[in-house]
């Protein structure tokens, strides 16, 4: 590296891929460790903390020690460069490392990672998940040795492949057995033994007896926080597509209706304060894509001004809320749902979540991300305990008047470009149906041109 290099990496400062020491210690070893756990990364022996250029002493069998030292501490080995460059005429050391392509490397029989600009001991789900990284493989398709055949519940391999036809229109296998069948979905091996995709999905009580954190709990609390009482619970413990249909029911039953009534009619128009679509889908990412190496459940919160969808692990690298690429986590229970018709197309569930929301009258569901957790929310479009009711008014408004009327009710107003994001339709037909719900009094119209906004009309 040439010292003008050099001098310009340093006053970068230390970060994720470059890391000062005055000395060659056991935390050099340790970081390179870490660097070749990670992205790989570039030790400078002879540099303070601060950056100041030290230099360090160096003889003629300095550098091959070292290396022997990092060779012989690590497992398995680090591949690395060292290089001595001079600079202010000093010797600052570069010992470069490469990602290591076997995974995860150990000190001591610990693992480290570089998080930002330090290092963090890896802990034994980080180390499991690692190596299935490195090995190509994915948690749900490991074997679970303890399990066997008859552990599989034949009527639920039977909804499955009657599901499967009537949705994706792949007929039943005529002259294969269930084992046969299975081994060729992947949900057993070569010799019977199921994969954990095979139990979740089709065992007969995979919580009970294989996967005690696989829980997917659901709660209605009484308030705005989990401090609040409890006033409904439900722990589903089922295959996922089964507790997928049950957390469905508990959320139907523990939300709130938005209702138009009308005087001149017995009937109501009402619609839940969340699409369940949404709701359900964002359980169904949860489900499929959590870490199941972390202990925690799958958990939804249901508050009186919101509901949480909180699913152990984080997002895949290079995937996000902003750019949802399809990287399954777990691939062989997101083919099984997308089989049984539960996932509609692959990467395409964020973006529905939002469109879902945006339809409904909603606010798209915001993310809060944790070192071991993701966390959606969906916020409720009223405050109240009770329904909304608009009397009069539900016979003189179509479906899209009356996504914007909840919406001016919740926000205040509405303007036109709202009007067209939330029921999809161009500028003109937002135009001319708010204008409609002017004429009926039910909106006033205030300032004008594209800066116009439509609010309540307050009676005199």
């Amino acid at each position: 590296m040439e010292t003008a290099e050099l001098k310009q990496r340093i006053a970068q400062g230390e970060n994720a891929t470059t890391e000062f020491k005055e000395n060659f210690d056991q935390e050099v070893i340790e970081t390179a460790a870490a660097f070749a756990n990670t992205d790989g990364g570039t030790i400078l022996i002879g540099v303070s903390d601060s950056g100041e250029i030290r230099g360090i002493t160096i003889g003629k069998e300095t550098l091959r020690n070292w290396s022997n030292r990092l060779a012989q501490a690590t497992e398995p080995r680090v591949v690395i460069e060292i290089e001595s460059v001079a600079v202010e005429e000093k010797s600052v050391v570069l010992i470069h490392i490469t990602e290591s392509s076997i995974k995860p490397v150990s000190v001591k029989g610990r693992c480290y990672k570089r998080v930002g600009n330090s290092n963090r001991v890896m802990s034994p789900q980080e180390i499991v998940q690692m190596h299935l990284n490195a090995t190509g493989q994915t948690w749900d398709q490991l074997l679970v040795t303890r399990a066997g055949l008859d552990d599989i519940d034949k009527k639920k391999v039977e909804w499955y492949l009657t599901r499967r036809e009537t949705i994706r229109n792949v007929s039943k296998p005529q002259d294969m057995n269930m084992a046969a069948f299975l081994k060729n979905i992947k949900g057993i091996s070569d010799d019977g033994t199921p994969t954990h995709a095979g139990l979740l999905f089709f065992s007969k009580h995979p919580l009970l007896r294989f996967f005690h954190n696989a829980q997917l709990r659901v709660v209605r609390f009484k308030g705005t926080s989990v401090t609040h009482p409890v006033l409904d619970r439900l722990d589903c413990g089922e295959t996922l597509w089964e507790n997928v249909d049950t957390a469905e029911e508990f959320i139907r039953r523990n939300i709130r209706l938005l209702s138009f009534r009308t005087s001149r009619s017995f009937q109501r128009d009402d619609k839940f304060e969340y699409p369940l679509n949404a709701l359900r889908e964002a359980i169904i990412n949860a489900l499929i894509h959590r870490n199941y190496q972390e202990t925690a459940d799958v958990r939804v919160f249901i508050f009186d001004n919101r509901v949480e969808v909180i699913s152990p692990g984080t997002f895949p690298e290079g995937v996000s809320p902003d750019e949802p690429t399809h990287k399954p986590v777990n691939p062989t229970l997101s083919q099984f749902m997308f089989d049984v018709g539960f996932i509609e197309r692959y990467g395409a569930g964020i973006r529905m979540m939002q469109r879902l929301c945006r339809e409904w009258g909603n606010k798209e569901p915001r993310y809060e991300f944790h070192p071991i957790e993701t966390k959606i929310i969906f916020d409720s479009p009223i405050q109240e305990n009770t329904y909304i009711e608009i009397d009069d008014i539900s016979e003189q408004l179509n479906e899209r008047q009356k996504n914007a009327f909840f919406y001016v009710q919740r926000n205040g107003q509405i303007a036109t470009k709202e009007y067209v994001e939330i029921n999809n339709v161009s500028r003109r037909i937002a135009y001319e149906e708010l204008k409609d719900m002017t004429d009926k009094g039910l909106l006033s119209m205030i300032g004008k041109g594209r800066g116009s906004r439509y609010v309540r009309k307050v009676s005199d």
